[in-house]
């Protein structure tokens, strides 16, 4: 890993981006989980939870990581990102988490972590995609979640409920990577070299798209971001009033 880098960066401040936005709802299972803990246990329910919660977020992005280099699963994995980005933008800020409280430290741990692993799957491919196959990238992204999680995620809620631009930003930045993971699949890169040599470049990592297919990738995904969770927003906005109306 080179950290002189441009890409390096890039990928670092994508990653980090990423977890402010999709760490919110991990702090609201936390949470839940471990409201009728003891006052005393409750910080050791936070942190445990929190760990074990990061600790299978490791080895899913391990797995995905390694999965993305088999063609077709970065399509599907960009394709699984738009949906991701989309239904960021699409949820509504009143959405209920049904997680049950527990009443003993070891119970409030084991809810954490399998109501995590099941809601984190967007978390670890986003993170995987903009780690762009660079282990200690992802392991650090995963690993930043524990004090976004236990410190920070009810401010940021706070500021995103506050900011909504931010919300939108951070789809952009989704459906952006989205499109970069079309592009750089291997059966992309073989069309793109079939249709002209120039549109690929080689270098020490392998095949990877030109500038050219890479920005305009990019900038399609995250206005197919923006366009669709405008248009299915305004669409579950006027549903909403046609339903209080009636």
């Amino acid at each position: 890993m080179d950290f002189t880098a441009p890409t390096f960066w890039v990928s670092l401040l994508q990653i980090i981006w990423i977890d402010l936005l999709l760490s919110g709802d991990n702090a609201v299972v936390i949470a839940l989980a471990c409201r009728s803990l003891p006052p005393s246990q409750r910080k050791w329910g936070i942190l445990l939870g929190a760990g074990a919660a990061v600790g299978l977020r490791i080895l899913f992005a391990l797995a995905v990581s390694a999965l993305l280099g088999i063609p077709f699963l970065k399509v599907a994995g960009g394709l699984l990102l738009f949906w991701i980005a989309i239904k960021l933008v699409t949820d509504n800020d009143g959405d209920s988490h049904e997680v049950a409280a527990s009443d003993s430290l070891w119970k409030a741990v084991r809810t954490i972590a399998i109501a995590d692993a099941v809601m984190s799957l967007d978390n670890v491919v986003a993170i995987a995609a903009a780690a762009r196959g660079h282990w200690e990238l992802f392991v650090f992204g995963l690993l930043l979640t524990i004090p976004l999680i236990v410190f920070g995620s009810q401010l940021l809620l706070r500021l995103l409920t506050r900011f909504p631009i931010l919300i939108w930003a951070g789809a952009a930045l989704l459906g952006w990577i989205a499109g970069e993971m079309l592009v750089g699949d291997v059966m992309s890169l073989n069309a793109l070299q079939h249709l002209d040599p120039s549109l690929v470049k080689m270098d020490d990592h392998g095949m990877h798209p030109a500038p050219l297919p890479h920005y305009v990738a990019s900038v399609i995904g995250a206005a197919i971001v923006l366009g669709a969770g405008y248009v299915l927003r305004n669409r579950a906005r006027a549903i909403a009033q046609a339903g209080h109306g009636a």
